[in-house]
């Protein structure tokens, strides 16, 4: 079907078996039916599809729909107007239901049974968990900005550190699910809908943080523990300046005939509209995706190279990064790279073989405010949110660097960093990054890793240092495609501190390296081919609402040098738009403070501010969120206090708090 014309559902409620109802918008081909039935798409979120996701959904399933493919985007149990309470992150009753949303789909008469899924985040993490299952009509899927190890690369902690965007993200989740639904959709029944939700509404980050470990609980839903057992084709997508980078190459690396990867340069945003640039035309990628797995078409989709990677080539931080130089390569067939190996020498420089190797030893303990340039662990601009110039951070840190390069050196994957050291505390962390040092000075990240050391055997059974006594440690850093540039300076930073992006051990640990054993091995690009990889066609994909009133963006670091403090600060105001179509008014607001004394671990606090609105015609929701956490050497303590609005009157207040162990963190 390629006559162009499709229409909107606006809202079709898809019944459980147990009786709860989900809310799906749906962009259907004209002349669906029985005897022209279509395949269809599937994203699953609970982002609300009536304003959260409407521009995104907006831009793309009317393209879907008009080249003969059907658009299911649904609100998960208990957000937008599904019925129901949501009971946290990718739980067993989220993915069930989502089974049962591609049977139902499957079993439409216009359908012709076969059903893909996709969505960037949590609608990319749970389209790869759902496919695990092996719902029958599940043909394919396109997981964008996902991970496939819900413990080590996902906002909840990092090879055991303690990532300060779980707390942001559960302040985040508690603002959204406080959102009302909408009376237009769901009639009366939104005012006790809306209190159920806000009464049932877990306490997210009491949850995450009773499992500090890689247990059960992060197991589920990581579908690298059977990767062997994945059923399903599937194109898995990520961008260099996003924190789940390494997706897409774990992927191929753990089911190669399955998966296909690309990876561009982009922050946490669809490629078709992601910045920086170059972009790239996901319409033009998944449709053709979705006709040789869903519609048998013969196609060539199957032999796409494995890897498909844009190598960035010395981008320079900025405020505002439009877009970064680079090219486009293939690696038809994914291997282990072969690895660069450094180390150092005796005047601390890195080198292939250093004549005169390195001896003695270097004490490292960084100011724990070190870490302030290190941006969001997933950015949605291109802005302040990603790294900055890192040399703030490097004069907390002890660093190694090339000579001036002579000719280019070009990285595709992971690189390592190797360790003999010893620490005066039981508990440290330790983080690694590679930096890019232009010849003016200018110090871009290129890559990094940070590690909690009683987890350098594993996250399942953390094991305490013995203090002064020598550990080898490993640690594979983020993966990364670049290009150093002659002349430019390869630079590894060393820091026991990376400062809020993770959060400090109870301990201001002082680490004893042993330099004649320290190595850093980069990947090398090896065999591969220049490709190019189609931009869209349309420069400005996204539609426009109507703008009320203006929003604005705001990050800065303090040092206030009387208290001995350092604060980052942070404020999002989407400002208020209204939705042209349905009328609906919308605005999140997000104020967040992170504070450390640099000598203090214990010091370490945070605030996060939710102020979430929605209005129309004299009908108006708000509901307000404020989050805290701060730490003794032995406890988390953790606040939640919601309210919530209709109109000016309360109708719900509740305040919970917690004080949970720290398990090796």
């Amino acid at each position: 079907m390629t006559d162009n014309s499709f229409h909107v559902i606006e809202n079709e409620w898809i019944t459980l078996k147990d009786g709860t109802r989900l809310a799906a918008r749906i962009w259907m081909p004209d002349g669906a039916s029985p005897d022209a039935p279509v395949p269809t798409v599937l994203e699953f979120l609970p982002y609300r599809k009536r304003n959260g996701t409407a521009p995104r959904d907006e831009s793309t399933y009317p393209v879907f729909a008009a080249a003969g493919i059907a658009g299911v985007r649904v609100d998960i149990r208990g957000s937008g107007e599904s019925e129901g309470v949501i009971d946290g992150e990718y739980t067993p009753r989220e993915l069930s239901d989502a089974v049962e949303a591609v049977e139902w789909i499957a079993a439409q008469g216009w359908s012709n049974g076969n059903v893909g899924m996709m969505g960037i985040s949590w609608g990319g993490f749970n389209c790869l968990q759902v496919a695990a299952l092996k719902p029958p009509a599940l043909k394919a899927v396109i997981s964008i900005a996902s991970t496939v190890d819900r413990y080590n690369d996902d906002i909840h902690y990092k090879n055991g550190t303690h990532l300060a965007a779980q707390f942001g993200w559960a302040a985040t989740m508690n603002a959204y699910q406080a959102r009302s639904p909408d009376p237009a959709l769901v009639g009366e029944r939104w005012r006790d809908m809306w209190l159920e939700r806000l009464e049932g509404e877990p306490f997210f980050m009491a949850e995450w943080l009773g499992h500090q470990r890689r247990d059960d609980f992060w197991r589920h839903g990581s579908i690298c523990e059977t990767f062997d057992d994945f059923p399903v084709p599937a194109l898995v997508i990520a961008g260099w300046a996003d924190g789940y980078r390494n997706t897409p190459l774990k992927a191929v690396r753990g089911m190669p005939e399955k998966a296909r990867a690309l990876i561009g340069p982009w922050v946490h945003k669809y490629p078709h509209f992601a910045y920086p640039k170059p972009r790239a035309d996901f319409h033009g990628e998944a449709i053709a995706w979705w006709r040789r797995w869903l519609c048998d078409e013969p196609n060539g989709a199957e032999k796409t190279p494995q890897v498909r990677a844009y190598i960035l080539d010395g981008p320079k931080p900025a405020r505002w990064r439009e877009s970064d130089p680079g090219y486009w390569v293939a690696r038809d067939t994914w291997s282990e790279p072969e690895m660069l190996t450094l180390t150092i020498d005796d005047a601390g420089r890195l080198l292939r073989t250093p004549e005169r190797p390195a001896h003695g030893r270097a004490l490292l303990r960084s100011p724990l405010d070190t870490g302030t340039m290190a941006g969001e662990f997933f950015t949605l601009k291109p802005d302040s949110e990603m790294a900055g110039d890192q040399r703030p951070d490097d004069a907390g840190s002890l660093v190694f660097e090339t000579e001036a390069l002579v000719e280019d050196c070009v990285l595709l994957g992971e690189p390592v960093v190797k360790l003999v050291l010893s620490s005066d505390s039981p508990l440290g962390n330790l983080a690694a990054r590679v930096v890019d040092v232009h010849p003016d000075g200018t110090a871009t990240r290129v890559s990094f890793g940070v590690l909690n050391l009683a987890h350098r055997h594993g996250s399942a059974e953390p094991q305490v240092l013995e203090p002064g006594k020598p550990v080898e440690i490993v640690m594979t850093l983020d993966a990364c495609g670049y290009r150093f540039a002659p002349g430019h300076r390869i630079r590894l930073s060393l820091s026991t501190a990376y400062w809020p992006m993770i959060l400090p051990p109870p301990f201001d640990t002082t680490l004893d390296i042993d330099l004649a054993a320290t190595a850093l091995a980069l990947p090398l690009l090896g065999s591969h081919r220049r490709i190019e990889v189609a931009e869209p066609d349309n420069p400005d994909p996204l539609p426009h609402y109507d703008t009320l009133e203006e929003g604005a963006a705001e990050r800065s670091v303090e040092r206030d040098l009387a208290a001995g403090i350092t604060r980052y600060r942070l404020l999002e105001d989407t400002g208020l738009h209204r939705h042209p179509g349905n009328g609906l008014c919308a605005r999140d607001v997000r104020e967040e403070v992170w504070t450390l004394a640099p000598d203090d671990p214990l010091s370490m606090t945070a605030e996060a501010k939710w102020t979430t609105i929605l209005e129309r015609d004299g009908w108006r929701t708000r509901a307000h969120c404020v989050s805290t956490l701060s730490c003794t050497q032995t406890e988390w303590v953790i606040t939640e206090a919601t309210e919530a609005f209709e109109g000016d009157r309360s109708v719900f207040k509740r305040e919970r708090s917690r004080r949970i162990p720290r398990d090796h963190m």
